[in-house]
């Protein structure tokens, strides 16, 4: 089986040793499941200073990545051959979502990552991008944790990863919508008891409770989601149970997307 691979551009690479040396994903890397390399931006740069930032043309506040450094670094990187799709980690880019980390998931290409800082980055680096991504719309210190989300997300999508694969499937916003509650021992703490529907060992009934509880709990948290998820018609009689003028709207919504495919 082939590793799922990533390469990191960044100034901060131990952000990346540090996180990428707990838990699953160091199994992964351990079990040649995921092949992460993080470059360091400074390795890249010409003066004896290793400076990869300067002042803004134009002037104003903050410093910018320079364009030298970034260029070397994916000139270097590429050196090996192997295809990559190149990553510009970025407010202006596409939302990061469940459909975005299965499409990586699936690629026969490296993924690499340019992890800005500062307050910004030399527009021309653009030049060089194949795509722009962002993991929300807030701003972060760097494009750090934005790769680390994404490289979570999708490693754990990768076989074998994860130890139990069923788990990936069925874990929130794969089904396309928010995760049902879940109870371990204790079943009964402080007058607070597991539903005893978890405790009756008839799966196919909790399979039902779980996907209503999941549909509830979108329905109530996140009723956007549910106009864009992949329902079928076990979970449209399960919404009309729970709220027919909204189960009407959303079917309604659902048979217009198919009309116009």
């Amino acid at each position: 089986m082939k590793a799922m691979g990533f390469d990191v551009i960044t100034i901060f690479p131990e952000i990346f040793h540090a996180y990428l040396g707990e838990s699953i994903l160091k199994r992964a890397i351990q079990r040649r499941l995921l092949d992460v390399r993080v470059y360091n931006l400074r390795d890249f740069t010409t003066g004896k200073h290793r400076t990869v930032d300067d002042y803004p043309y134009g002037g104003g506040s903050g410093m910018v990545l320079k364009i030298e450094p970034v260029y070397n670094a994916l000139n270097s990187i590429k050196g090996d051959g192997a295809e990559r799709t190149v990553v510009l980690l970025s407010p202006q880019g596409k939302t990061y979502n469940q459909n975005m980390a299965e499409t990586f998931s699936t690629s026969s290409k490296r993924i690499l990552f340019i992890c800005g800082r500062y307050e910004g980055i030399d527009e021309r680096v653009r030049s060089f991008v194949d795509e722009e991504v962002s993991i929300g719309d807030y701003v972060l210190t760097g494009g750090e944790l934005a790769a680390l989300v994404i490289i979570d997300s999708v490693s754990r999508l990768m076989q074998g990863v994860l130890g139990d694969d069923e788990s990936a499937k069925e874990e929130s916003f794969t089904w396309g919508i928010l995760d049902y509650p879940h109870y371990t021992r204790p079943s009964e703490f402080m007058g607070m008891r597991v539903p005893d529907i978890l405790l009756s060992g008839n799966h196919k009934e909790i399979w039902r409770w779980r996907r209503t509880e999941a549909i509830r709990r979108t329905l109530q948290k996140r009723p956007d989601l549910l106009r864009k998820a992949r329902l079928n018609e076990e979970d449209y009689r399960i919404l009309k149970g729970l709220c027919p003028d909204e189960h009407k709207n959303i079917q309604n919504t659902h048979n217009m997307e198919v009309e116009n495919e």
